[in-house]
């Protein structure tokens, strides 16, 4: 996507580029419990967590910001 129509719609960023940066999404508020929980509680003690769900819900993104944190 070109500068010029990123502009065009007020975009910093193409939307739907798996190279988004963290700072351009979203959380929401149960992905931010999620998180914390993990680093609270995972991190700590050890252990495994699994996140699963239907394609195209976010999963690759909460591993991303995960990562981040």
């Amino acid at each position: 996507m070109n500068a010029r129509l990123l502009a065009l719609y007020g975009l910093k960023w193409h939307p739907f580029s798996s190279e988004l940066p963290i700072e351009a999404l979203y959380i929401p508020p149960r992905v931010e419990q999620f998180l914390w929980r993990i680093e609270q509680a995972q991190i700590r003690e050890g252990g495994f967590a699994m996140i699963h769900g239907e394609p195209g819900t976010g999963k690759s993104v909460v591993l991303r910001l995960l990562a981040e944190r």
